[in-house]
């Protein structure tokens, strides 16, 4: 069984980081190590909310997993809320990567042209180093163009999409993949580029038209990109299996006529896994 450590926050009510990433890679057959950032009483989208930074924390409990001989066959850093954090997913990545062994980062920082609430003016810089030594990175175009330094723009074509992902992956990453990318009306998916290989995928399913926030669709996709890869998928596979559950999660989320607008319904689908 394969060994996934994933390093981001938990919330206590919120379908999001590590309340998604436990549950679907458990039902993918590997085991679901936690390094929690943070405890949150529900997550930033509802108005009142409780934070407990684990900040501090965090080195401690790393030294005790060293000390013990625990490895990892993953290491798969969600939402960082800080610069700090940031550096210490980095030291993550150095004590417990390594040869044979795959970082993938979702390089988490904000959405439709701005970055989340909380973070400083140099969080895309720190969250470049982090990107820059992982094997694959995901972020979706604002991320994306933040990564790059560039101003946002809501529309690019799949050329403009592709040319993004070979410079994103000119930074260091082997593998960039932008999420949320829509080709053509009714379609929407991921492009794809390896700079070893020089190969690339791209990979679009039927956007389902909601009228809420799909908050946590993101944690969704790359937990079952992550755990697919850690199964065994080649990454065009397992790409092609998140665009698929995440779109079907969110299908049967429009369906739930009680559903709750803090996140999408992957309980539904996890059989698929």
């Amino acid at each position: 069984m394969k060994r996934i450590v994933t390093m981001q926050d938990i919330s206590c009510v919120g379908k999001c980081s590590l309340s998604v990433a436990m549950p679907i890679i458990s039902a993918m057959g590997c085991e679901c190590c936690v390094l929690p950032t943070a405890v949150l009483s529900t997550h930033t989208a509802f108005s009142n909310f409780n934070i407990v930074d684990l900040t501090e924390n965090i080195s401690a409990v790393t030294r005790v997993w060293k000390q013990e001989g625990i490895d990892f066959d993953v290491v798969y850093t969600g939402y960082l809320a800080s610069n700090r954090q940031v550096d210490l997913a980095i030291e993550l990545a150095k004590d417990f990567g390594g040869e044979g062994k795959l970082l993938f980062v979702d390089p988490v920082m904000g959405d439709f042209g701005k970055l989340y609430t909380g973070f400083e003016e140099t969080y895309p810089s720190h969250m470049r180093r982090l990107c820059s030594c992982a094997h694959i990175i995901v972020p979706n175009l604002t991320e994306a163009f933040c990564l790059l330094g560039e101003e946002y723009r809501e529309e690019v074509t799949l050329s403009e999409a592709l040319e993004m992902a070979v410079r994103l992956t000119e930074t260091g990453a082997r593998i960039a993949v932008i999420t949320g990318i829509s080709p053509e009306e009714g379609k929407l998916g991921i492009v794809k580029y390896d700079r070893e290989s020089g190969e690339s995928f791209t990979y679009f399913a039927d956007r389902v038209k909601t009228d809420f926030p799909l908050h946590g669709s993101g944690d969704v996709f790359a937990s079952v990109a992550v755990g697919a890869m850690a199964s065994g998928e080649s990454v065009d596979s397992a790409l092609r299996m998140a665009v698929d559950f995440t779109a079907a999660a969110v299908e049967e989320t429009v369906k739930n006529k009680d559903r709750r607008w803090y996140g999408i319904d992957f309980e539904t689908v996890l059989h698929r896994l």
